[in-house]
């Protein structure tokens, strides 16, 4: 409860992320019947890049910030939603997957989001007032997978991005997705994990192999050898039921990040493999 993204937003890590995710909801879009999108760890919805605590940390220079030339390729499709808020400001999950949603008379696609910081919560609640096709929840995101699955509309996304502040995320993160597989079979699910250093990733792979999830793909991206611990060398997003044709737009948008985030750093790279099959 005392993660501030805020800090955060819009570094590398985000980027990839939200690069992922935008493709993700693409993919839902293809089909004429509503989706729903659940969002567990929203987090404000809109960050202020000259906001204190943005200015504080500055990781946006090294993620967002190096993005502004983009005018092509695979990143463009999420960079021009991006570029439709104000200028200075980065949407998160929240205002990136409402931009996202059909009107009513269209599809009438919806969005939940969890947050439990208070402070975040009250401000994601105000963003979102008034609006049908958002509702804000201040509950665990863990008891969420629970309490909000599956959705009515029988298809859709869940979006989990922990801070990973606390001890035994990945085993909580695991046991959340395999419960929710068991309840919401067809629901894709996105989990973002840090890559810090390899055993915890290898443990929290090995953890959804053997808990009977089927259908499941790593996406990869690392900055530096990730042998630190003590350091976000790269970032990974764990999908389960990734929609038909995602892992070939996934390896085409780490590939175009990866080409502008690369310092030249020994171990940077990328990779997209299969963790368990369907």
């Amino acid at each position: 409860m005392n993660y501030r993204h805020a800090f955060h937003a819009a570094n590398f890590a985000d980027c990839m992320k939200h690069a992922l995710v935008h493709a993700l909801a693409t993919a839902l879009l293809r089909k004429a019947t509503p989706f729903r999108v659940l969002d567990t760890h929203a987090g404000i919805g809109l960050y202020d890049l000259q906001s204190n605590e943005a200015r504080r940390t500055g990781e946006w220079r090294d993620g967002i910030g190096r993005l502004e030339t983009v005018q092509d390729g695979p990143l463009l499709p999420w960079l021009t939603l991006v570029r439709s808020f104000p200028r200075g400001t980065y949407p998160g999950s929240p205002a990136l997957l409402r931009a996202m949603l059909r009107a009513p008379e269209q599809a009438n696609d919806h969005l939940a989001l969890c947050e439990l910081h208070p402070e975040d919560h009250a401000t994601l609640r105000a963003a979102f007032r008034g609006d049908g096709q958002v509702s804000v929840h201040w509950r665990d995101a863990y008891e969420a997978l629970t309490a909000l699955t599956p959705f009515p509309e029988r298809r859709g996304l869940v979006l989990m991005d922990p801070p990973f502040e606390a001890e035994g995320e990945f085993g909580r993160m695991a046991e959340g997705m395999a419960g929710l597989s068991r309840r919401f079979r067809g629901a894709i699910q996105a989990a973002w994990y840090p890559v810090k250093h390899r055993a915890p990733v290898r443990a929290f792979h090995d953890a959804l192999a053997g808990s009977g999830i089927r259908d499941v793909i790593a996406c990869e991206i690392w900055l530096r050898e990730p042998t630190d611990p003590t350091r976000l060398n790269g970032c990974g997003l764990a999908v389960v039921n990734p929609p038909f044709g995602f892992p070939g737009t996934a390896r085409d948008i780490l590939a175009a990040l990866h080409a502008r985030f690369d310092d030249g750093e020994a171990g940077a790279g990328w990779s997209v493999t299969e963790v368990v099959p369907e």
